[in-house]
């Protein structure tokens, strides 16, 4: 993969299977063949209150050393109640995300992986920056790019959205903001919270809906240890994978998505090298509304390395009639979200999407093969620490969410870990107070 542009804690890691390093070469070798590809990317933002934060990494790499094996990392965090969030978890998530994937994994085995590793990783960094005891929180949008694979994890209403021209705008995330989403209105007052406009004097409501106690207008973040714990980090998460054309990702804060629909947000970037996209999708929702909040975007073109165009070029007539930008409807194996290839008039494939806000479903929905060879037998799934036999719980047992016939089986949780899972579901006050 070669990028063009326009940065932990260590952990006691668990005992993998050894493979030797020159047969993990030897795999990245041949899938470089076929999954190389070229990424470019450019930055804008325009602050407001200073709680925006975003991350670039392109020198990651699955199997250190070996530079055929790099992945690209793109985030933004959009913090609220202050910084200290959104800045611990640019510090943190990566590391803790990477952390929770078994060693040992060929490309195809790691890309399967990485669902369930960004769900232990966005727990892990909550849990660890909630322990500070600091009322901030952050919302997350995080996004991984391997050859033509792209996987996106997201908490908040930051938004990433793929554009392949010729073809729809498609959203890669969904927003959890409380006034939009019913499903997660009802999970958060299952789990003990109240949802309610702020209520002024004489008794009349104004403003969106929020979270009380609190008043966080979002349902799932990072953080906000002050509001409780069914304001969870459980992301939503979608794997997909381009077609040969390549596309473009537009990555922003609530800033830029307040201002334009994304549709209007894909259409003013078009035609443009990434860098001066960014810069004009900033530029257009300032026009658009004013500098109301934090805006930040990063724009990013995934293409092919023989393509000589900044941004994808258009899809031939012929494929424009068709609805070219579909994914195909996800697998309901409860063990494995791998969908089957699509047609070749189709321009992604979807392989994976999980949006659940339960921990138990996110991390008991490891395929069994992949499983079984490359976890640790007692190992918390989220904190990646080997357990005291007597000490390990099953994320299976006594969870009111789980179909789990088998709930001896892993994967396991500390119990720390657990602790966080029942207050996450409202089966336990949060054991974190505020002081």
């Amino acid at each position: 993969m070669a990028v063009a542009a326009g940065g932990g804690r260590g952990v006691q890691s668990r005992v993998h299977e050894m493979i030797p390093l020159a047969s993990l070469i030897r795999r990245e070798l041949k899938s470089e063949k076929t999954e190389k590809t070229v990424v470019r990317f450019g930055c804008a933002a325009q602050p407001k209150k200073g709680e925006d934060y975003y991350l670039v990494r392109t020198d990651c790499q699955r199997v250190p050393g070996n530079p055929s094996s790099v992945f690209c990392v793109f985030a933004i965090f959009d913090g609220h109640n202050g910084n200290a969030a959104a800045i611990f978890v640019k510090d943190n998530l990566l590391n803790h995300v990477i952390g929770a994937i078994p060693g040992g994994l060929g490309r195809e085995e790691w890309l399967h992986a990485l669902p369930r590793a960004l769900v232990a990783g966005f727990v892990k960094t909550d849990k660890e920056f909630q322990s500070k005891g600091q009322t901030s929180g952050t919302t997350a949008t995080f996004v991984i790019i391997d050859g033509w694979t792209i996987t996106v994890a997201s908490v908040g209403d930051s938004r990433c959205i793929l554009d392949v021209k010729g073809g729809d705008v498609s959203l890669l995330t969904v927003d959890h903001r409380l006034e939009e989403n019913a499903e997660e209105r009802e999970r958060v007052t299952a789990s003990g919270g109240e949802v309610g406009r702020l209520s002024i004097m004489g008794g009349v409501e104004i403003g969106p809906l929020r979270c009380w106690p609190g008043g966080l207008c979002l349902s799932r973040s990072i953080g906000d240890m002050d509001v409780g714990e069914f304001i969870v980090p459980i992301p939503h998460v979608k794997q997909v994978k381009l077609s040969k054309i390549g596309g473009r990702l537009i990555i922003a804060s609530d800033g830029l998505w307040d201002a334009l629909p994304s549709e209007i947000a894909a259409k003013c970037c078009r035609g443009l090298p990434a860098d001066l996209a960014a810069r004009q999708a900033v530029k257009e929702a300032l026009r658009s509304r004013g500098l109301k909040d934090d805006t930040t975007c990063i724009v990013v073109d995934v293409i092919p390395p023989h393509s000589l165009a900044e941004v994808p070029p258009s899809l031939p007539k012929e494929l424009n009639k068709l609805k070219c930008l579909s994914f195909r409807k996800k697998s309901r194996d409860s063990n494995s979200k791998l969908a089957k290839k699509l047609p070749v008039a189709c321009v992604v494939e979807e392989l994976f999407e999980e949006g659940s806000a339960m921990l138990a479903e996110r991390l008991g929905n490891q395929p069994s093969s992949l499983s079984e060879t490359h976890s640790s037998l007692f190992g918390c799934a989220i904190c990646q620490l080997d357990l005291p036999r007597c000490e390990d719980i099953s994320v299976q047992a006594a969870s009111i969410f789980s179909t789990s016939s088998r709930p001896w089986e892993g994967p396991f949780l500390c119990v720390g870990c657990r602790k966080k899972m029942e207050a996450m579901e409202g089966r336990r006050p949060s054991g974190v107070k505020v002081p």
